[in-house]
């Protein structure tokens, strides 16, 4: 991965790894990065697409901060949280990791926007009006105190199955918010998320969520991003188009610790 976090390509520091890191908890997470790469990069080959289009954002949700470590050493600087107190526990804890970018990638409560404000590069889960408004008054007030230099980037995300307890904004919805967004003083419009509907086809959504990025394309060129896939369909969503696939699993095993 270069060193400001555009672009995550992970096999050249796993095959270093492989020579200086033995066994434990760093040799299982060099070898399931390297395996990760192997297995992106013949999905973008397949796709007739470069690996280098196609960014490895690792969730390192319910993983320890330790394990954030090894992977920085591996080379990775991005790291994908979804749950504000673990995130901001984890922030404070690798302070002295001064290249880590953080993205905050599960569902935000609007009471929790601020905080996350501070010290997100991307949120990947805006889909209202009001959490937007939210992060552009909580990003702006971080730009005034000098907890960040930059505006806060931000991905739409889109519901694919209408089903508002899994999140994202209609389609109908969808340039609305994107305008709005975009027209904010303290945020940075980055461009589309979305998780396919519970047992659905991933080609057919993703196929879909193609088509909405291009309409988004059509009005705000800028909005290049498009993350979608994850462990078990990041194949389906490279064919489609994706930019960055959110790897847990994968990448990191079992979880560790509860969820509660």
């Amino acid at each position: 991965m270069t060193e400001n976090g555009v672009t995550a390509r992970g096999s050249d520091v796993a095959n270093e790894a492989q020579v200086t890191i033995g066994e434990g908890r760093a040799g299982q997470l060099a070898a399931s990065l390297r395996a990760l790469t192997e297995r992106i990069d013949a999905a973008c080959r397949a796709a007739g697409r470069s690996p280098d289009e196609v960014r490895l954002l690792p969730v390192t949700k319910f993983h320890p901060a330790s394990d954030i470590e090894i992977l920085y050493g591996l080379g990775l600087r991005e790291f994908g949280e979804s749950r504000e107190q673990e995130a901001s526990d984890k922030v404070a804890q690798l302070r002295h990791l001064s290249r880590v970018r953080w993205e905050f990638i599960g569902r935000l409560q609007r009471n929790k926007a601020k905080s996350v404000a501070r010290w997100a590069n991307t949120v990947y889960s805006v889909d209202s009006d009001r959490l937007a408004s939210t992060l552009d008054a909580g990003a702006k007030a971080a730009l005034e105190a000098g907890e960040r230099d930059t505006p806060l980037r931000v991905l739409l995300q889109v519901s694919l199955d209408a089903d508002p307890a899994r999140g994202g904004a209609y389609e109908a919805e969808l340039l609305t918010l994107a305008d709005r967004v975009a027209a904010a003083e303290s945020l940075q419009l980055g461009g589309l998320m979305a998780i396919p509907p519970l047992d659905a086809d991933p080609d057919a959504a993703f196929e879909r969520l193609a088509r909405l990025h291009g309409s988004l394309l059509t009005a705000h060129p800028q909005a290049t991003e498009l993350s979608a896939g994850m462990s078990n369909d990041l194949e389906a969503a490279i064919r489609h188009g994706s930019t960055c696939v959110r790897v847990g699993t994968a990448l990191m095993g079992a979880r560790p610790i509860t969820s509660a």
